[in-house]
């Protein structure tokens, strides 16, 4: 992993206030693959992770914590939230799955 992405991570916990839990981390190729990620995923260079979020409540505290900061990519899925800060992908985005 990063270690300026995980400063960032640890970061946004606190500004977040709650534990973050992570269902995606650094991936290789293969697991990518698996995860069917695309090709160019900031999880394979270390620089992205998908935090579980089961309810609305815990997605919007996230989401509001990470807009105030250095991620400037986000992805919204129903069980997660995406966040990375790869500077070689498109910026200041946000997707849904």
């Amino acid at each position: 992993m990063d270690p300026r992405f995980l400063s960032e991570l640890d970061n946004l916990r606190v500004k977040a206030g709650i534990p973050l839990v992570l269902n995606s981390s650094f991936r290789c190729p293969a697991q990518n693959t698996l995860a069917k990620g695309v090709p160019n995923s900031a999880h394979t260079v270390g620089k992205a992770v998908d935090i579980r979020a089961r309810s609305s409540r815990t997605r919007h505290i996230i989401l509001k914590a990470a807009y105030g900061m250095n991620f400037k990519r986000i992805g919204i899925a129903k069980g997660f939230i995406h966040v990375d800060t790869d500077d070689y992908l498109p910026q200041e985005v946000t997707w849904t799955y």
